[in-house]
């Protein structure tokens, strides 16, 4: 009974979130349901992977895509999106290291341990490698 739509008064998220622009945020389950309202002014954060938006260069969501296949042997063929992740490959914590090796010795850029940590899909990867080519390029 899971739904997603979208519509000018209402979204629904899943079978068990609701949110409508009666200022009402509405959670029901098996065990009830739960209402929380917030002010006109104020909206609550809509924090998920679905409303981010990849701004990284096309080129570089490309080269990361050609490193995953390359680094997990995937068929060249096979699907990646900005929104893949690395654990939906098959990838362990050795391959997502492997993989910052590969798009560090690529681009020409060292990610520090800190940030690989918050690596876990292609966009992500590729967001931080433009963020960082970004900062190594002197202003002109």
């Amino acid at each position: 009974m899971a739904s997603s739509s979208v519509s000018a008064t209402s979204l629904r998220f899943a079978q068990f979130l609701s949110l409508s622009s009666k200022t009402t945020l509405q959670a029901s389950s098996r065990f009830g349901a739960v209402s929380v309202g917030w002010s006109r002014r104020s909206f609550p954060s809509l924090r998920s992977s679905r409303f981010r938006i990849c701004a990284a260069q096309p080129e570089t969501v490309d080269k990361v895509c050609e490193i995953v296949r390359k680094q997990l042997a995937l068929p060249p063929e096979s699907q990646l999106t900005p929104e893949t992740t690395f654990t939906a490959l098959g990838a362990d914590s050795l391959d997502t290291v492997e993989i910052v090796m590969g798009l560090e010795e690529e681009f020409g850029i060292s990610v520090e341990e800190q940030s690989s940590e918050n690596i876990t899909c292609i966009k992500e990867a590729a967001d931080l490698i433009d963020k960082l080519l970004q900062n190594k390029t002197p202003p002109s």
